[in-house]
């Protein structure tokens, strides 16, 4: 059983040694309690590591650089900034690789934890995901047990054995920055709304375009989820009827997820026994599972996308802003779905600040590419769509212009003509 430590009491240099490497969850899974204090005890550690995921508070800083090294898969929320002044280390990899590549590098976890439904149990409450494989890993797990998170359903279950300190805490979770959909994220998501066919399982992320994507969607009928990422859109969908998870042969009538970032509306439907499921990301990204989800509909997005379809989904100019996360694994999941679509959806362009018009679709990506060109199916903009599906390159190059912004497709096609296609 586990030792039960007052948050007053918590005394983090009787746990972590100098050196180690901390994980904890992402997004609103973060154990704040716990990290906040590794924060404010931070000097008396002795230098620690601490691998992020999302961050959504202050506690990745460059202000707790002098004793914390951080590292991440990504510059979403608070990384960004930290991205920016070079003190952010990035890992890239896969999403579906997370638990081959993270198990042998943790010490200590901090898990957020709910109680579970029966006495003396516990719910991973808004996330599995990566953290399911560094349990057992861990030196040291410490637990923020929560009693305001939901106690959701998962497809496997953590036990008073697993964890070694649990701290009891009452706290509303956080929830994800709101971001509206404009008028041009909504004529990409009607774009995308109509190749996705009734009965298709969606995996979707986070932000206005994806919000816009699911609202374009009230029409449809009998889709499911599987997806890394569940929000508010997909809360809204269940409600409506249109989600109901009917046709998936795989966990049929559920609606699964890794992490679940949504506001209270979502924190409600987790109390609903058998709507929602968590689940590790060897069942949400791994290519074994996609393949057997018929019409498995992969819904992404891109900083921009080459005349190959290469996809660049990592950085703008020098700032690192997104991730690899798991696109490569969903795109591979929907091309191995019996009637899946592995779909990249961006706008055509975006406005400068000065005032300028600058290409999504390019000759040569600005930097990585973070989706192979064997592995480009769909791309989306707000002019059409580019099947670039068992399509040479020449015409995949002919598609990508056709759906470029009107303003820059001369310029786009003329390059097109001058250059050689790699």
């Amino acid at each position: 059983m586990p030792k039960v430590v007052p948050l007053e009491e918590l005394d983090l240099k009787d746990y972590i040694r100098a050196g180690d490497t901390i994980f904890w969850g992402q997004a609103a899974a973060e154990p704040l309690a716990l990290t906040t204090a590794l924060v404010t005890q931070r000097a008396e550690l002795g230098g620690v590591n601490a691998f992020v995921g999302i961050s959504w508070h202050d506690t990745v800083s460059q202000d707790y650089c002098d004793h914390i090294v951080y590292r991440s898969y990504c510059g979403t929320g608070k990384n960004r900034l930290l991205a920016r002044t070079g003190r952010l280390d990035i890992l890239p990899v896969h999403y579906s690789s997370f638990a081959q590549k993270l198990t042998g590098n943790v010490d200590v976890l901090f898990l957020q934890l709910a109680p579970g439904r029966s006495p003396g149990t516990y719910s991973f409450g808004l996330a599995c995901e990566y953290l399911w494989p560094l349990i057992r890993a861990s030196r040291v797990v410490i637990a923020e047990v929560n009693d305001a998170l939901p106690a959701t359903q998962s497809t496997v279950e953590i036990s008073a054995d697993d964890i070694d300190i649990v701290v009891h805490t009452s706290r509303k979770p956080m929830t994800p920055p709101t971001a509206e959909p404009d008028a041009l994220q909504s004529a990409i998501a009607q774009n995308v709304a109509a190749l996705i066919p009734d009965g298709a399982t969606l995996q979707i992320g986070l932000g206005a375009l994806p919000s816009a994507i699911l609202s374009a969607l009230g029409s449809h009928r009998h889709l499911g989820v599987h997806t890394g990422l569940f929000v508010d859109g997909l809360t809204d969908l269940i409600e409506a009827g249109v989600i109901d998870n009917s046709r998936k042969k795989i966990y049929p009538g559920i609606s699964l997820a890794g992490l679940i970032a949504g506001s209270e509306k979502t924190f409600k439907l987790c109390k609903e026994p058998d709507l929602l499921f968590l689940a590790p990301t060897s069942q949400t990204h791994g290519l074994s599972t996609l393949a057997r989800i018929e019409q498995f509909t992969a819904i992404n997005s891109a900083l921009e996308v080459d005349l190959g379809g290469q996809a660049n989904t990592e950085t703008t100019g020098r700032d690192y802003v997104g991730a690899i996360g798991g696109g490569t694994d969903f795109a591979r999941g929907g091309a191995a779905s019996k009637g899946g679509l592995p779909i990249i959806a961006l706008p055509s362009a975006r406005r400068l600040r000065d005032g300028t018009l600058k290409s999504c679709i390019v000759p040569k990506l600005s930097g990585p590419a973070s989706l192979a060109r064997s592995d480009a199916g769909i791309i989306v903009t707000e002019y059409g769509h580019a099947d670039l599906r068992g399509v040479g390159l020449a015409e995949r190059a002919s598609r990508l212009c056709s759906i470029a912004h009107p303003d820059l497709r001369e310029t786009l096609e003329r390059e097109m003509r001058n250059q050689a296609i790699p």
